[in-house]
Formats: structure tokens, C-alpha cells, sequence
């Protein structure tokens, strides 16, 4: 973890309410994808934390939805606005356990971070499958992105407007992987739990207190005791998790 002040060099709205921003700064704490930031803003007590969607050596992008009064400030913020950040939070994802054809899953929000993570295993020459779900098409956003570094993208979408009509685990049918990673809301998770046919990690959201372990605010149980989502996760391992 380090405390680091970023500067604003993009904030660009993707859909009605996901934006795209940009961040300059000291991106060596950021060691994993999976990991996350965790933005303080003026006028309110806690930060906010939010997945890493890309790093490279000096800019760190993040992908959020406005759902609340902290994300609602960030849309707002104009190119140049200093951000004090804790970053290079949470465990990540290993990609060492992959296998040669990995799938990487996300919903919605939970998209973000496995842009990273393909982008990284893609790097380390294996050849990665991107399951993206959203309720319908005008909530799209990310999907060319994993196309333009070589993921196999498949689109999956609640109403049938674009690719395939239903959740991420109806467009998993049928798919050879040899592991899984995903990233979305709960319900989601736990559809995957029960319809994979391999081990995998699941990157989970807790409201978090402090970000870095310290408050035991975002604690939960699991098969070898309690973990912090902040700290010991986000990510859990499949046969870890206790629903």
C-alpha cells in the first residue's frame, strides 16, 4: 500500500452513468490485477474504493458508475483536480494457476478489473476468453477494448438486445477453460459457484471502512476463518468461500 496524490487526466463518461478517468502518478504499490484504489474526496469522511481497470508505468485508469454521492462528486471532477489515494489495495488475481486457456468473467461494474487481468495473462501467452454481461445494450462499455488486446469476447446481455440473451452463465455453456476468474455483483458470484466446472477466484464488493485491514468493517467467513475483503481479498478462491 502506498499514500499516493494523482492527477486527473481523463474523465470521460462511457454509458449514462459509467465514467472512464484517467489517473497520473507513482503506480508501483499496483503488483496485481485485481487490486484497487481508494480515492478520498472532499467533504466526505470515507474514501471511496474503486478496481484498477488498466496500469502501465506512471498512469492508472479506473472505470466507475455514478451510484451514490461520492461517484456522483468524481464525474464532476475536471482534467488537473489532485486526488489523494491510498493505492496498490487488496491481493489481486494470481494468474499462475491460469492454465493455457483461462476465461475471465465480469458483470457490469465488474467488468473493469478483468480488462487488466486479460491484458495480463494475454502478455504471458495464453489465450483468454472475456465473458462480459449487462443488463441491455446501451449499458455496454469496455467490450472493444478486450477485443483490441486478443481476448475472445463474448457478450452476454439480460434482454437479448446483443450477443447472447441471458446472464454470463448461459453464455459460459459449452465453453472449454481451464479456470475461471470473476468479478460482479454477489448474485452473480454465486451462479458461477454453482455452474463452473473448475476451480476459480471471485473478486468480491464489501462496504469498507478503512481499505487496508485496519477497521475489520468489510470481515467475512470463510472455510479457513475469517478473512477481510479489503486486505486478505477482494479476491477468494473458489472451494474457499462459504455462501
Amino acid at each position: 500500500m502506498k499514500n499516493v496524490l494523482y492527477t486527473v487526466q481523463k474523465n470521460q463518461q462511457l454509458t449514462d452513468s459509467v465514467y472512464h478517468m484517467e489517473l497520473a502518478g507513482d503506480t508501483s504499490a499496483i503488483t496485481a490485477p485485481g487490486q484497487f484504489i481508494n480515492i478520498k474526496l472532499d467533504s466526505l469522511y470515507l474514501r471511496r474504493p474503486i478496481s484498477v481497470y488498466d496500469c502501465r508505468d506512471g498512469m492508472v485508469s479506473i472505470i466507475y458508475k455514478v451510484v451514490g454521492k461520492g461517484t456522483q462528486l468524481m464525474s464532476r471532477l475536471p482534467v488537473e483536480t489532485k486526488l489523494d489515494c491510498l493505492t496498490g489495495l487488496g491481493n489481486g488475481f494470481d494468474t499462475s494457476v491460469s492454465g493455457e486457456n483461462p476465461v475471465v468473467i465480469g458483470g457490469g461494474v465488474g467488468v473493469p478489473p478483468m480488462y487488466y487481468l486479460a491484458k495480463k495473462m494475454i502478455a504471458e501467452g495464453k489465450s483468454v476468453t472475456a465473458i462480459l454481461g449487462f443488463n441491455t445494450a446501451n449499458e455496454i462499455f469496455a467490450a472493444e477494448e478486450f477485443s483490441a488486446i486478443g481476448a475472445k469476447t463474448i457478450l452476454a446481455t439480460a434482454d437479448g438486445s446483443v450477443g447472447v440473451k441471458g446472464f454470463v452463465t448461459d453464455a459460459l455453456q459449452g465453453l472449454d477453460y481451464s479456470y475461471f476468474y470473476a468479478c460482479g455483483p454477489e448474485p452473480m458470484l454465486k451462479a458461477l459457484y454453482n455452474n463452473t466446472r473448475t476451480s476459480g477466484q471471485l473478486s468480491f464488493e464489501e462496504r469498507m471502512g478503512c481499505g487496508f485491514g485496519a477497521c475489520m468493517g468489510c470481515s467475512c467467513k470463510t472455510k479457513y476463518g475469517n478473512k477481510r475483503i479489503c486486505k486478505d481479498g477482494p479476491v477468494l478462491v473458489k472451494e474457499e468461500i462459504i455462501w
